[in-house]
């Protein structure tokens, strides 16, 4: 944890629906039904456009080709269906990858380990809030069908974008009434530092509504209280300077005055403070990159895991970060308690990518540590090029791979080896790169960056489940210290160093039931779809004369006629 505080999500975002980006106040109209009756039997690109559109605000075109170059990689190994575009659950699935791998943010209702179904779609909660009638014109319509094309994706891609960006706005009116600022006015430098910093304050602490107040009366505590606080000053500051830069760069009409003056708009404002929503994650990296290297210093076996003595040890001893309770922190899917010989043990990428470390939380996103593995996998994703893919090519390409925390290649021989050629074997000899199974396999080879991936609706808040809307979240003296004494044990035993056991028992999590993030329905080549499609109505048919003769029961035959034909039943999808 960074901060032993609330990282409650901000309270009350935009209601609302439009305003006018002259007012710096969004893009959705308050008459959005009216909108609504114009873009019925359009399609999600043409839809997107029109809602980027309102108030005069056009995305730039370069943006648009930004986003389409930052997921063509990923879009081209996705699964897709008989007119080559993508069902809406691969969809989604690359934007979680989008953003997390950009800003290391984590969009509410995006969340991988989410259970879809029939009151489940997976729509980003801050799109089904503010424009629920256009999750409609989304997911039915035409592209039950024909389903998403790139463009689709980039222009929802770059609506979410700019929703994010709105959903800002309300916070920062907040902040400017407590300054008594009218938005209509213009600041100058030292005004809009000042803001900006309240801002960040609001911002981080969400609705630890009496630690803002105490911060706010007494700022000599954001110097001596708030964790990096001279560093938080100094990136806003060159936040500040980047403005000035491109204003200076791209001077716009009846602003050359502001600009030799130096006094800023409410718009110019909110355009910082989009920018640090964008890159704050880098500029916080550095905290991950502490927190990982003590954990790393931990894992002892090499597996990516610290036994949880270990953990409260240190916390105890000498860093304020390691504290949460372990109810918390087997709430948020980041302990092993597979092996009785090793004992619990936190994984170390679940843990920094757990919702105790996001550094932000608001109603509608977290800003979280990098999750190192996406830079892996996308490599892995470039270098196959296909979303099936052949063992014997992944075990090379990934065989030449090294890790931000290991600058040698993975060790594949053995058990990793003979768990690729199982996950093959259960999907006809091809891996398919975007399901559970690979992805836990991921987790083994590189187990310090890939996080272990549980089964869906195991632990579904594992990602969004914050210290303060747990509750009772900090271990106390007396937990950590059993923790502690019951590690000695293990250390007496000898099991701390008996590398048979460790052999043994590294894989203990591994589990067979596979999940595919993507739908992978439309990849069978068709005469393996006719066949099975036959031989499951072939064994429905029997079943049938089953029942028909009193030999089974018509409950026990719906049971076995209810796998898909085209999937094993230890599979499905998420």
């Amino acid at each position: 944890m960074f901060l032993r505080a609330n990282w409650k999500a901000i309270a009350a975002c935009v209601a609302t629906v439009c305003v006018h980006m002259s007012n710096g106040k969004g893009f959705l109209t308050e008459d959005h039904s009216q909108l609504t009756a114009q873009m019925l039997d359009k399609d999600l690109q043409t839809a997107m456009e029109e809602i980027m559109g309102c108030g005069g605000h056009q995305v730039a075109p370069e943006a648009l080709q930004r986003i389409k170059q930052s997921i063509q990689t990923m879009w081209n190994t996705m699964p897709t269906n008989d007119q080559g575009n993508l069902e809406w659950r691969s969809l989604r699935y690359v934007a979680h990858r989008y953003f997390m791998h950009k800003s290391s943010m984590l969009i509410r209702g995006l969340e991988p380990q989410l259970v879809l179904n029939s009151s489940t779609n997976g729509a980003a909660d801050i799109l089904s809030k503010q424009v629920p009638d256009h999750v409609d014109d989304m997911l039915g319509g035409q592209h039950l069908d024909k389903g998403y094309n790139i463009d689709d994706g980039v222009s929802l891609l770059a609506a979410l974008e700019q929703l994010v960006f709105d959903s800002e706005t309300h916070l920062l009116e907040e902040v400017a009434s407590q300054m008594r600022w009218n938005t209509r006015q213009r600041l100058n430098r030292k005004g809009l530092q000042k803001l900006l910093e309240n801002y960040m304050v609001f911002w981080m602490l969400g609705e630890d509504k009496d630690s803002i107040r105490i911060l706010m009366r007494n700022r000599t505590l954001l110097d001596t209280g708030f964790p990096h606080w001279a560093d938080i000053k100094e990136f806003v500051g060159g936040r500040v300077r980047l403005l000035d830069f491109k204003r200076s760069q791209v001077p716009k009409q009846g602003h050359g005055r502001s600009l030799f003056e130096e006094v800023y708009s409410f718009d110019d404002a909110h355009a910082v403070i989009g920018g640090v929503t964008q890159t704050f994650q880098t500029f916080w990296e550095s905290e991950c990159t502490t927190m990982k290297d003590q954990l790393v210093a931990m894992d002892k076996t090499g597996t990516g895991r610290v036994r949880l003595s270990d953990f409260y040890g240190t916390g105890m001893d000498a860093d304020w970060r390691f504290g949460e309770s372990e109810p918390y922190l087997r709430e948020l899917g980041v302990l092993d308690e597979t092996s009785p010989w090793l004992g619990k043990q936190v994984i170390i990428p679940n843990y920094l990518q757990a919702a105790s470390n996001c550094i932000v939380s608001t109603p509608h996103y977290l800003i979280c540590c990098s999750n190192e593995c996406e830079a892996i996998f996308r490599d892995v994703e470039e270098a196959v090029g296909k979303s099936l893919a052949d063992p014997t090519v992944l075990l090379t390409v990934i065989g030449n791979m090294t890790s931000p925390s290991n600058d040698d290649p993975p060790k594949l021989a053995g058990s990793l080896k003979d768990q690729m050629s199982k996950i093959a074997e259960s999907h006809g000899g091809m891996v398919p790169l975007h399901g559970r199974l690979f992805s836990q396999w991921m987790h083994y080879a590189f187990p310090r960056e890939c996080p272990y991936p549980h089964k869906a609706g195991t632990f579904s808040q594992a990602q969004t489940l914050t210290p303060s809307e747990f509750g009772n979240y900090i271990a106390s003296t007396e937990e950590m210290e059993a923790h502690v004494a019951e590690g000695q044990n293990f250390v007496e035993t000898g099991v701390d160093n008996d590398e048979m056991t460790i052999d043994r028992q590294w894989m203990s999590q591994w589990s067979l039931e596979e999940e595919l993030f993507a739908d992978y329905t439309h990849m069978a080549a068709p005469w393996e779809r006719s066949r099975n499609r036959m031989l499951w109505f072939i064994s429905a048919a029997a079943l049938v004369a089953l029942v028909g003769l009193g030999v089974m029961s018509p409950g026990k035959a719906k049971a076995a006629t209810g796998a898909s034909p085209f999937f094993s039943e230890k599979q499905h999808l998420v």
